[in-house]
């Protein structure tokens, strides 16, 4: 591509997982590819993961030195920042070894700064002026994803796949034509492909269909969606290692895939389930049953509570399975005056579908329903959005009934 004199050239936002800068080798090789995109006449901002488990290996170290205390949050923040700044120093080095300037940043050289809360911290504001120094010498910049520094000066992470966050962030301060995701799966596919074979990839997905795609599990950061919608940035996702299209999330008004009404098939295993059985039916039960969760952090999903009979309800909720034995603890002593017995399972999925078309469109619920009473499914919990249907079952049963659903709504079919 050849840039007209005078006029700024494009900038793209890359971001690189963390399986794809496992190794020096890996590392190597993406930097070619970065030089060669950089010769089409594209200004390069790279974001980059840890290098493969390193972040899982710092968090293991940090608790064998901390002993029976937790680690304590400041100090494992600024640990775990440290994952990114080894990959991005050697991805500025293998860059500038394959022939174009390269500099590496940390997220505070960025500028980007953050709210106070470890762990999960928020991106409050990004100064972009850095970066925008560094792009006008014609150096691609490569900046550690997953992390901030807040007011108090102290160093913060975004929380699990954080990078992809802090990438859709920069493209948004930088003005970026649009935001790639590269991954080691090659897009975003209509159901998981490892359980229903004949899943198949999106050539695009809008942004809110992506959204409730990617907050139950699929290959994206809720977060990353969310701002990347708000601010209209185009996503690209798609594959480290091989050169085939991957899947657009954008929200442009000729959705090919907007005329099928179901988009695709959702599926998250890290569900738990805890029952609190012959609870008296009064005003501020629930509250006094949620409110301590709140209080221990615990996050808390589907919520179902069942007709009274004779002042007495059932209320189910779920929570994910590694906060299950601590959520249930809790409930069993918040409620041990107030109910019969409280009791939990871990052993449980949710299965959805999800589509912007069904917002105006009929049967969708009774198609699903249908689908898993004919595979021998059994629904233990319902719960639904104006683009989703969810249903909590046995994760026993995950595989048939991805199948099962994948069938009926006929998925597996191109649309012309």
């Amino acid at each position: 591509m050849t840039i007209p004199v005078g006029e700024p050239m494009p900038i793209i936002v890359q971001k690189y997982g963390g399986s794809s800068v496992a190794d020096a080798a890996k590392i190597s090789a993406i930097a070619r590819k970065i030089c060669d995109r950089a010769e089409t006449g594209a200004s390069l901002v790279i974001v980059v993961s840890a290098m493969g488990d390193s972040t899982d290996r710092l968090i293991e170290m940090a608790r064998d030195v901390s002993g029976d205390r937790p680690p304590e949050a400041r100090e494992l923040d600024t640990l775990l920042s440290t994952g990114e700044l080894v990959t991005s120093t050697l991805m500025a080095m293998a860059i500038t070894a394959a022939g174009h300037p390269a500099l590496s940043l940390s997220g505070q050289q960025a500028g980007i700064r953050t709210d106070t809360r470890h762990g999960s911290a928020r991106i409050a504001d990004i100064n972009a002026d850095r970066l925008k120094r560094e792009l006008d010498r014609g150096r691609i910049c490569v900046v550690a994803g997953f992390q901030g520094l807040a007011d108090t000066e102290d160093v913060t992470t975004l929380g699990r796949g954080g990078s992809d966050t802090t990438a859709v962030a920069l493209a948004v301060a930088l003005g970026a034509e649009r935001c790639e995701i590269y991954t080691d799966v090659d897009g975003i596919y209509t159901t998981d492909p490892r359980l229903v074979p004949s899943a198949r990839k999106l050539a695009e997905i809008g942004y809110e269909d992506m959204l409730e795609m990617a907050s139950l599990g699929a290959k994206m950061n809720p977060r990353s969606i969310e701002l990347a919608a708000v601010y209209d940035v185009p996503v690209l996702v798609a594959s480290t290692f091989e050169d085939v299209p991957g899947t657009l999330i954008h929200g442009g008004p000729h959705m090919m895939e907007i005329r099928r009404a179901v988009t695709g098939i959702a599926i998250d295993r890290d569900v738990a389930k805890i029952t609190v059985r012959a609870v008296k039916d009064r005003p501020g039960v629930s509250s006094q049953i949620f409110a301590p969760l709140s209080e221990a952090g615990v996050s808390v999903d589907v919520i179902v509570q069942n007709a009274s009979q004779e002042g007495l309800t059932d209320v189910t909720f779920t929570v994910s399975k590694s906060d299950f034995e601590r959520a249930l603890d809790l409930t069993r002593e918040t409620c041990s005056d107030m109910a019969r017995d409280v009791v939990g399972d871990s052993g449980l999925a949710k299965m959805s579908i999800v589509g912007t078309g069904m917002q105006n469109g009929t049967g969708y619920a009774a198609a699903m329903f249908g689908a898993l009473a004919n595979a021998g499914v059994n629904i233990e919990m319902i719960t639904t959005s104006e683009i989703r249907i969810t249903c909590v079952i046995a994760a026993s049963a995950v595989t048939v009934a991805a199948n099962a659903l994948h069938r009926a709504f006929e998925l597996d079919a191109v649309v012309d």
